[in-house]
């Protein structure tokens, strides 16, 4: 059933048959189990969620915040386990996936599952996707997207009062077997900053603290933190001496004073920015989503927000923060910076004329000049990636998380999936690479003639030199491991579902509770159908002279406690956002279902 009338409550989903679990396999094996491979059997009399990520995804990493208090209240009867399903080439290599599991702090089970064989039988066609199972091992519920974590509580409570009263309910210890602590300095650090004492400043990101470093780069001189802070990643330099701090998972930007060891939050509630909220005003009264760089540009600060695929500003002198380029919407357009398309920006580098981006989904590097234009220097879009040197528009990164301006007007790119620190040189319009295995560097600083790269899987600062001539490497191109969907050519029936959670009904006291924004890339593939309106169904209509492409589809459903009662109902935002690669076949499907939350009953 599909809410496509969203003016009206949705009808009751008629009965179907019960679907039973497909068996979890992934040949990368299982994460923190102590070396256990488990089977679906041995979840039998719990609920058990399954969370479909990957380690590149941030609103993969939302979901795994949003499902730690459900993990914790829940311990007894519910078992939450990864699935992680790689979409770059490097989150197929079973270390990586290990380092990430320690890095984002994930206590449950995780299937490593490089070769999607778990995410095809479960019919997944997005990260994050959350599948439910009940303790009798039947799929009861898939939720796409952020946002889920109430209505997925709301099922857990029934399921765990059903199957008690049925005598099917299991209560007990779960299969999380925590890995042994490794004693380094750092612990998957995210960015660095040089200080004025010629000291470095590194956040520390698995630790939730920074810490300030000799010149050396290895000797401890101070933590800071003690609490403060939860993953941070960017930081910058003010002109009053103070270092900005992107306190991501705080969704919150601090200041901290080397001279005094103070700390101080300038922008961000503490709360995560959601569609609807504002997007301007007092830096302490909006919202942030998972700032992740900063850089002082235009006698502002920019922030690269992660996770709305935006670059904020924060204005000291008025104490302000608004949107300063993009529009949420998650891909690669160029254009006018209110109109410009980013995909998980995080790193920034300022120059006099020129803001630096690596925008780290599109495997691209960007930037904004003095008139707030958004150019692209190197990439194509989500699903193309890879280590190719040469003239900048073919060249391939593969999901760089930072940029280092450099003094002759080229910039340094800490290309993290590639283990490689790369230069675009605008003069030249040619893309090298530097130097290869840096383990996934994050960030880069410029220290005279040489250059300290974050190393953070190494856990250490490096430092090299900068080479006169670039590296010469063996180029390699990849597409996302994500198999395409074959459409039809002409009318394709677009469905995203959409099932309020039980107690809840669809918020439409102010207007449509739902929204659907499609667009494509290219823009050719769609004759009609694309751009915005508030119906969850639409018919799209397909070129058949376009082979290939991705359709974007973004689309939000707001739902409140049903209860008349209740003069100030609790609501909650679901949303997601969808890039599906589609080949244009004779042979392909007519009808392209997105699950929101629910089930597909077509």
């Amino acid at each position: 059933m599909n809410d496509a009338a969203p003016a009206t409550t949705p009808a009751p989903a008629p009965r179907r048959a019960r679907v039973r679990a497909p068996e979890l396999i992934g040949k990368g094996g299982w994460i923190n189990t102590g070396g256990k491979d488990l089977k679906l059997a041995d979840f039998r009399g719990r609920t058990l969620i399954l969370d479909f990520w990957t380690f590149c995804c941030i609103n993969c990493l939302h979901v795994l915040d949003e499902l730690r208090e459900l993990e914790e209240k829940h311990r007894d009867t519910v078992v939450i386990i990864g699935v992680h399903s790689p979409k770059f080439v490097h989150e197929a290599e079973h270390q990586a996936v290990v380092d990430a599991v320690e890095r984002y702090q994930v206590h449950h089970p995780v299937l490593d599952d490089p070769e999607l064989a778990t995410w095809k039988q479960y019919a997944v066609r997005a990260w994050p996707t959350l599948v439910v199972i009940d303790p009798e091992g039947y799929v009861v519920a898939q939720h796409a997207g952020e946002g889920h974590a109430h209505a997925i509580e709301k099922l857990v409570e029934e399921l765990e009062a059903a199957h008690a009263a049925k005598g099917t309910l299991r209560r007990g210890d779960g299969p999380y077997v925590a890995p042994e602590p490794v004693a380094t300095d750092l612990r998957f650090p995210g960015k660095a900053v040089l200080l004025p004492s010629g000291n470095f400043l590194v956040s520390d990101s698995t630790r939730n603290q920074l810490v300030e470093l000799e010149p050396d780069g290895e000797s401890v001189v101070r933590r800071i933190g003690d609490g403060r802070f939860n993953e941070p990643q960017g930081l910058a330099l003010l002109p009053d001496g103070r270092v900005a701090v992107a306190d991501t998972v705080n969704h919150a930007i601090r200041a901290y004073d080397p001279e005094s060891g103070g700390i101080e939050t300038i922008a961000g509630t503490g709360r995560q920015w959601w569609q609807g909220s504002p997007t301007s005003g007092p830096a302490l009264e909006v919202a942030l989503s998972s700032p992740w760089d900063l850089a002082w540009w235009d006698d502002r600060l920019w922030i690269a927000m992660a996770g709305v695929h935006q670059l904020w500003s924060y204005d000291p002198v008025a104490g302000t923060v608004e949107v300063a380029a993009g529009t949420t919407n998650e891909g690669l357009v160029d254009g006018p910076a209110a109109e410009a398309w980013f995909a998980q920006p995080s790193g920034l580098a300022a120059t006099e004329e020129r803001l630096w981006i690596a925008d780290s989904e599109t495997s691209a590097v960007r930037w904004i000049d003095r008139d707030l234009v958004v150019h692209t220097a190197v990439g194509t879009g989500l699903f193309d990636f890879g280590h190719r040197d040469g003239a900048a528009d073919q060249a391939l990164l593969q999901h760089p998380l930072g940029v280092t301006a450099l003094p002759d007007g080229s910039v340094a790119i800490s290309d993290t999936y590639n283990h490689a620190l790369r230069r675009f040189d605008p003069a030249t319009g040619e893309v090298t690479t530097l130097a290869t295995d840096v383990r996934e560097p994050s960030g880069a600083v410029l220290v005279g003639d040489d250059i300290v790269v974050v190393e953070s899987a190494r856990h250490r600062l490096t430092r090299l030199r900068l080479p006169e001539e670039a590296v010469r490497v063996e180029a390699v191109a990849h597409r996302t491991r994500r198999a395409a969907t074959e459409v039809a050519p002409g009318t394709l029936r677009l469905d995203v579902v959409f099932q309020a959670p039980a107690g809840q009904k669809l918020d439409t006291r102010y207007g449509p509770s739902t929204r659907l924004l499609v667009s494509s890339t290219p823009p050719e593939l769609l004759r009609d159908g694309d751009g915005a309106g508030s119906d969850l169904s639409r018919e799209l209509e397909i070129d058949p002279a376009v082979t290939e492409g991705v359709l974007h589809v973004s689309a939000m459903a707001a739902s409140c406690d049903d209860d008349p009662a209740n003069e100030y109902p609790a609501c909650h935002v679901h949303q997601q956002d969808w890039g599906v690669p589609v080949r244009v076949s004779s042979d392909g499907v007519s009808r392209l279902p997105l699950v929101l939350a629910g089930m597909d009953e077509a």
